[in-house]
């Protein structure tokens, strides 16, 4: 008796997609890397243009997705358009790494947020409640629950699309409107007193601080001011942070197959979700700048003294430390919920899509056979169940804070890629259907590529150990490309 062939259900509409846009790029980032944003370039103005320059960037890139996008609307989504305009090596390439490190890695990231987060209210579920301790290796209650919370999202999206959708729309809603609250309050009160004015008394004067440490006490060194090629890399550094707290917006193509109309609403879902997100990221960042000064110390014994740059006495959580000036005594408990609530609705978006790249690999012979087959809830019920795998011995690692360095500079390059892609099809394939064309071309995806290159050669120079491994993660999948292709053949 033949097997029952199932197929992939159009069920998600413009909101579904817009809220998957969004619910994926949201996720802890935005309450924390400011921090480390502030320590590198020490400059209010500095700090805002790289928000708005973070913004641009992924809505060049959004933009040009969108006519890949409408040309083809197919499962897979990135993978697809790399495969289209490059071949199979690289697409291999690329889903390669999607499985190995941009996905899975930042799955496994988010979910030990959202367990350190939970730990406020259970402490006994904290990292450090050690579990079990064999020599250097251990797992903490903190583990347990991150690997707990991506196979409960695993099995609610493998219990069909709807399940997935209903989990997305709940959680992006309400980190959509907590963000909103934060932000609406603390403009409101951050902008009666006098914090917003010192920040921008100086605001182009770039001043990196640097943390030591002599004799067990730490103490700052600061480079005041910087310009010029020094104020060019300390930039392209510290953008790192932003471009990873507004990356995700991709995933929405991995799901082409299941979104009603996709050759319109995917590249609107892309310009929707982006620009929403855009916004709200710049005023998070107004927000902390009305409530918190720039400037601080580790040293300092609270927030006012801590400053952005150092806050939480160097935890980085300044989205708790702005929130503390609007909720008082509330605003630990109110900050935790919500980075709960957005990191859980985060991963959703991630497990939901990802799965849907390994089942695109799988049906082209790139992958295990079994990714390509769809459950009775027409979902790929393995690829989901390999993936959460795999993103659980990443969070076991311990390197999921590494990943994310790998991660972000491994998908700036296949970025590139992609949009290089749309000038050699608009070479080879001149008459194909393109509903929807970027705006702008060539101007707009040349700059993408253009930006996103030069941060990348950045990053060569000033985080060089961290973005060769991302190169090495890539260049892995070199040998396993040619070792798959050589048992393919024998065995055919």
């Amino acid at each position: 008796m033949a097997e029952e062939k199932h197929d992939f259900q159009r069920s998600l509409g413009l909101m579904d997609a817009t809220a998957i846009v969004a619910g994926s790029m949201i996720g802890s980032g935005i309450f924390i890397v400011s921090a480390d944003m502030g320590r590198m370039v020490g400059s209010a103005g500095w700090l805002l243009v790289l928000w708005l320059l973070t913004g641009l960037i992924t809505l060049m890139a959004a933009l040009s997705y969108g006519e890949l996008a409408g040309m083809m609307p197919k499962a897979g989504g990135q993978f697809v358009y790399i495969e289209k305009a490059w071949g199979k090596f690289t697409a291999f390439l690329y889903g390669w790494t999607v499985f190995t490190v941009i996905q899975t890695g930042v799955i496994a990231a988010v979910a030990v947020a959202f367990a350190k987060y939970t730990a406020y209210f259970f402490p006994e579920l904290g990292p450090d409640h050690i579990l079990l301790s064999l020599g250097n290796f251990e797992i903490s209650a903190a583990q347990v629950l991150a690997i707990a919370s991506i196979f409960l999202l695993t099995f609610i999206n493998s219990r069909g699309l709807k399940s997935g959708k209903i989990i997305q729309m709940v959680f992006t809603s309400a980190k959509l409107l907590a963000l909103l609250a934060l932000i609406v309050l603390g403009l409101a009160i951050g902008l009666k007193g006098e914090v917003f004015s010192q920040n921008m008394a100086h605001m182009w004067d770039a001043a990196p601080t640097w943390i030591s440490s002599d004799g067990g006490k730490n103490w700052t060194e600061s480079i005041s001011p910087i310009t010029g090629v020094a104020l060019m890399l300390a930039l392209g550094t510290a953008i790192i942070g932003s471009l990873f707290s507004s990356d995700a917006w991709n995933n929405v193509t991995f799901i082409a197959g299941e979104i009603k109309n996709p050759k319109k609403n995917i590249p609107l879902s892309l310009l929707l979700g982006t620009s929403i997100v855009t916004i709200l990221y710049v005023l998070a960042n107004l927000a902390y700048l009305a409530l918190i000064p720039l400037h601080g110390s580790p040293d300092g014994t609270d927030i006012m003294s801590q400053g952005i740059q150092f806050a939480g006495a160097g935890t980085d959580r300044v989205g708790t430390a702005a929130a503390s000036q609007v909720f008082g005594d509330f605003a630990a408990g109110f900050m935790a919920i919500l980075i709960m609530v957005s990191t859980f609705g985060c991963n959703n978006g991630l497990i939901l899509s990802g799965a849907r790249v390994y089942y695109a690999m799988a049906e082209d012979g790139l992958f295990f056979k079994r990714a390509a087959q769809l459950n009775k809830n027409s979902v790929p019920y393995f690829s989901l169940m390999i993936q959460a795998v795999w993103a659980s011995v990443l969070c076991l690692s311990g390197s999921y804070g590494d990943l994310l360095d790998y991660a972000t500079f491994a998908s700036l390059i296949f970025y590139i890629i992609t949009i290089a892609g749309i000038f050699k099809l608009r070479i080879k394939e001149p008459k194909a259907e393109r509903p929807y064309k970027v705006i702008a071309y060539p101007f707009t995806p040349a700059l993408y590529i253009l930006l996103a290159t030069t941060i990348c050669v950045i990053l060569l120079i000033t985080k060089t150990q961290n973005t060769l491994l991302g190169l090495l993660i890539v260049g892995l999948g070199i040998p396993v490309f040619f070792i798959r292709n050589y048992f393919a053949k024998k065995n055919s």
